[in-house]
C-alpha cells in the first residue's frame, strides 16, 4: 500500500483540507480548485454521498481571497421547510410565534466568507426565490423586515441529485440553476479512481494512529486486497469509516482482513459478463464464457437463484481473485482443499481449470 499523503500545505493561518488523490482525474479536478478559487465565481459540485464535496468546498474558501473570512457550511436536506427561511436569512422580533429576539441569519454570517450550501437540491421552491435574490443583488430580507441588508458573501453549492431533472419536473428553478452552475465540479466516485484507494486507506490509517497514539500500523496484504477489490457504494466516506472501524477492533499494529467491516470481507455477487469474465482465468474463463459457471438462475430475476447457485458463483469468483490458486482461494473461503475440491466436481469444473493449487 502506498505511503500516507505528506502533511496539507498552508495557507495563512488556515490548514488546507487533504483531498487526498494520485489518479489523472484527481489532478485534473484538483487543478481546476486550484484556478477556480481565487475567482469570485459560483461554483456547483455534483457528486455522490461520500465523494468529498465539502472537502472541495473547503478548499475553494481556503484558497481564495476570502480565506480570513468565515466558512459556513449548511445542510438544506437536514434544515425543516418551515425552518429553513428563518434560518438562512434570519427574523426580526415577533416575525412568527417563537420568535422573541431579532437574529441574522446564516447567510448574514457569512459575511466577507463562503457559504457552502450542501444538498442545495433539496431547498423549497419558495426558499429558492430568496436565495436568487440574494445571488443577484447581494442582498438579503429578514422574516417580518422591510429594509434589505446588503451582505458580501461567495456561494458554493452542492447536491448529489440531478438539477437538470428537477428543473424539467418544476421541483428546481432555471434561473437559479444557472446562476449556481456558473462553475461546475464533478466529483468522481471512489469505484472510478479506485487506484487512489491504496493512497486513502494509508492516509486514514496514518491519521488513525496520530490520534490514537498506536505507531506502525498497517495493513496484511490480504486486508490490502480486499480494500482494492471493494467497490466503496459509500466512496470516501465509507474508507474512512472502515479504516476506523479496523483500527478499533484490532488488536496488534497488524491490520488483517478480520479486522475490516463485514461488508468488505464479503465479495459482491456479480454475475459473469457477456462473453467471458476477464477476471476469471484460464479455463475457469471459458467455463464462464460458455454459460458453466453462470448460476443457473441468473437470468432476468437474480432472486431466482439457488443457494447453490450463489455458493458457486462466489467460489469461482474467490478461484479467480487467487490466480486459479486452489490453497490460498480455500483459505479465504474457510473450507478445506478437499471440501473445495469436493464443491468443484459437483459443479462440473474440473481441476485443470485452476493453476497455481
Amino acid at each position: 500500500m502506498r505511503a500516507a499523503a505528506s502533511p496539507a500545505p498552508q495557507v495563512g493561518e488556515l490548514p488546507l483540507p487533504p483531498i487526498v488523490g494520485a489518479s489523472a482525474r484527481m489532478q485534473r479536478l484538483l487543478k481546476l480548485v486550484a484556478r477556480v478559487a481565487p475567482t469570485e465565481s459560483t461554483v456547483l459540485i455534483l457528486g455522490e454521498s461520500g465523494t468529498g464535496k465539502e472537502l472541495v468546498a473547503r478548499s475553494l474558501h481556503v484558497l481564495s481571497r476570502r480565506a480570513q473570512g468565515p466558512f459556513i457550511a449548511v445542510n438544506v436536506g437536514a434544515l425543516p421547510d418551515s425552518l429553513i427561511e428563518s434560518e438562512l436569512f434570519g427574523h426580526a422580533k415577533a416575525a412568527f410565534t417563537g420568535a422573541t429576539s431579532d437574529r441574522g441569519g446564516l447567510v448574514e454570517a457569512a459575511h466577507q466568507g463562503t457559504l457552502f450550501l450542501d444538498e442545495i437540491g433539496d431547498m423549497p421552491l419558495a426558499t429558492q426565490v430568496k436565495l436568487l435574490r440574494t445571488l443577484e443583488n447581494n442582498e438579503v430580507r429578514r422574516l417580518g423586515e422591510n429594509v434589505p441588508r446588503l451582505v458580501d458573501v461567495r456561494v458554493v453549492a452542492a447536491t448529489h441529485r440531478d438539477l437538470q431533472s428537477l428543473v424539467a419536473e418544476g421541483r428546481f428553478r432555471d434561473d437559479l440553476y444557472y446562476r449556481l452552475n456558473v462553475v461546475q465540479i464533478e466529483m468522481p466516485p471512489l469505484r472510478e479512481r479506485s487506484g487512489d484507494v491504496g493512497l486513502l486507506a494509508s492516509y486514514f490509517l496514518d491519521r488513525a494512529a496520530r490520534r490514537t497514539g498506536r505507531k506502525m500500523l498497517r495493513f496484511t496484504p490480504e486486508a490490502e486486497m480486499l480494500l482494492g477489490r471493494y467497490e466503496w457504494p459509500g466512496n470516501v466516506r465509507e474508507l474512512e469509516n472502515a479504516v476506523e472501524h479496523a483500527v478499533a477492533v484490532s488488536e496488534g499494529s497488524l491490520l488483517g482482513a478480520n479486522d475490516l467491516p463485514a461488508s468488505v470481507r464479503t465479495p459482491r455477487l456479480l454475475a459473469p459478463r457477456a462473453g467471458g469474465d476477464p477476471e476469471l482465468p484460464g479455463s475457469l474463463a471459458r467455463d464462464a464464457a460458455l454459460g458453466t459457471a453462470r448460476p443457473r438462475g441468473s437470468g432476468r430475476d437474480p432472486d431466482a437463484r439457488s443457494l447453490d447457485d450463489v455458493t458457486r458463483e462466489h467460489v469461482l469468483r474467490a478461484l479467480a481473485r487467487h490466480a486459479g490458486n486452489a490453497t490460498a482461494a480455500a483459505k479465504q473461503l474457510g473450507v478445506s482443499r478437499t471440501t473445495l475440491w469436493r464443491m468443484l466436481k459437483r459443479w462440473g469444473v474440473s481441476r485443470n481449470a485452476t493453476r497455481g493449487s
